[in-house]
């Protein structure tokens, strides 16, 4: 039984934790298979690819908990063993904690040459890591059950385990994390997890970026079942199921497409709103007007004549037809939080246009307690905090739960950004699967902003627009950083690729 690469399975729905505890063994009963004999084929899929993807690993440690997470190594330990690889288990409980279907798969070990050791106390346990001589650690301490905080004496032992020099391969999930919500105060830094019958949600954004490693996916002949029969409102994209720009007419001219306007770009400020304007233009926008301050014009206009720049006053810029002709707006960028800001934005917002609202804007929408089904909300968690009126870390404890309540209390979708950027229009959350840590540099959200605008004039559909444009931002970034690397790259080095990538 083989295990797959996350992008190369998508399309994929995600599931909360619980709901794979609750209803596996219902989906496995339906098709006549026990849980002893799950837990014999996850232990299988396991070796299978380790001795695909690690063929020259000779010596092994797993280390086991008590639970059914400890099961699947010990099944790992006897395949092992009978493919005369040297293997070591490390259980971290005592031999009376192993219940059911675990003690039985720990029985059929103790038929073969494996040293089992039981250690329940972290300082020996720390010692036999510390001493491994291999290349290969298994983690199969904790499973998707976990949650809350882990005891110090299994930090100190997660923590052997990281330093170590071997790989690690984590069972179902990296031992430490939150298969909910992706958050960990320590986990297992995995360099490959594979996890087992459908995607679990925490392993796919926030935190988790740091710990799961490559992403493997073991449905074990029960997972197309399950999704068939338990419902999530969580799904996985990646670049084979996007949504798609129609193909354009060869008639077609600079008004059909349309004119985005953008509002921002406060004093001192001219490098965001410049940076979305060029955004949107690369990614198909018609045309591109933009409101800022009339010091900056002429830093916003250098270089890109194509950008058309009007008045800064709110009596002059209400004169002008290019606005009535807008089809959509980004407001934020640059924009700043003065009363020249606060009157543009109650002007942009006033005009009850398609609007992508960023940066300084979403102050002015959880200050105003705003709503719209016709914007785009485009918050870092930072900002998240204050649409949500809480911390930070309370942001970055539940995302999934922070997006869809953003989309809900205000409108329209959310992209919450981050690593695995969330899009949620209050019911449905899809994670987006490109980007790198190349993009925590200055202005990659401006530009995000600006490929959605473009986008929200070329599908009619905002979720679908969104979506497409998440995905577009961060494959742009991946394909700068496979030819230059992710250190130094800039917000502005996407503007030519993303052309590429919208045809």
């Amino acid at each position: 039984m083989n295990s797959i690469k996350l992008l190369d399975s998508l399309p994929q729905p995600a599931f909360d934790a619980r709901q794979v505890q609750q209803n596996e063994a219902i989906v496995a009963k339906s098709l006549g298979v026990e849980m002893f004999a799950l837990m014999e084929k996850a232990g299988a899929a396991v070796f299978t690819h380790l001795r695909n993807l690690h063929p020259n690993s000779s010596n092994i440690l797993i280390i086991c908990g008590k639970g059914n997470n400890g099961g699947d190594g010990y099944i790992i330990a006897r395949l092992a063993a009978v493919a005369n690889v040297k293997v070591t288990v490390l259980i971290i409980a005592q031999q009376e904690d192993i219940k059911g279907d675990a003690q039985i798969a720990l029985d059929m070990l103790k038929g073969t040459s494996v040293a089992v050791d039981f250690i329940p106390e972290h300082e020996p346990a720390c010692d036999v890591i510390n001493k491994f001589s291999g290349d290969l650690i298994v983690d199969c301490l904790f499973g998707i059950g976990f949650k809350g905080v882990l005891a110090t004496p299994f930090k100190q032992i997660i923590t052997a385990v990281n330093k170590h020099k071997a790989r690690t391969l984590s069972v179902d999930i990296p031992s430490g994390l939150c298969a909910n919500t992706g958050v960990a105060d320590i986990a297992v830094r995995a360099d490959e997890t594979v996890t087992f019958i459908v995607l679990k949600q925490g392993l796919l954004t926030g935190q988790a970026a740091d710990f799961v490693g490559e992403l493997y996916l073991a449905d074990l002949n029960i997972g197309s079942t399950f999704i068939a029969q338990i419902p999530t409102s969580v799904f996985v994209q990646g670049p084979t199921n996007l949504p798609s720009l129609g193909k354009r007419i060869l008639t077609s001219h600079k008004g059909d497409v349309g004119l985005v306007l953008a509002v921002g770009g406060n004093k001192g400020m001219p490098g965001a709103i410049r940076l979305a304007s060029e955004a949107a233009l690369r990614a198909g926008a018609g045309l591109m007007a933009v409101c800022c301050h009339h010091e900056n014009k002429a830093m916003v206009f250098s270089g890109r004549p194509e950008i058309m720049l009007l008045p800064d006053q709110l009596d002059l810029l209400k004169l002008k037809n290019t606005v009535k002709k807008a089809k959509v707006l980004i407001i934020g960028p640059g924009l700043g939080q003065d009363d020249w800001a606060a009157q543009l934005f109650d002007w942009a917002i006033g005009l009850n246009k398609t609007c992508i609202v960023d940066a300084d804007a979403l102050h002015f929408v959880a200050k105003n307690k705003c709503y719209s089904d016709k914007w785009v909300l485009t918050p870092h968690p930072g900002e998240a905090s204050v649409l949500l009126g809480c911390s930070i870390a309370q942001v970055l404890k539940n995302r999934f739960d922070a997006a869809k309540k953003i989309a809900s209390l205000y409108g329209g979708v959310c992209v919450l950004k981050g690593a695995g950027s969330l899009i949620s229009d209050g019911h449905d959350v899809w994670v987006n699967t490109s980007g790198n840590p190349g993009m925590a540099s200055g202005g990659m959200g401006d530009v995000l902003s600006g490929i959605i605008a473009a986008l929200l004039l070329q599908i009619n559909d905002p979720m679908a627009a969104t979506r497409l444009a998440t995905f577009i931002h961060g494959q742009a970034a991946d394909i700068i950083a496979t030819s230059n690397g992710q250190r130094g790259m800039l917000a502005s080095d996407l503007m030519t690729v993303i052309q590429q990538l919208v045809n």
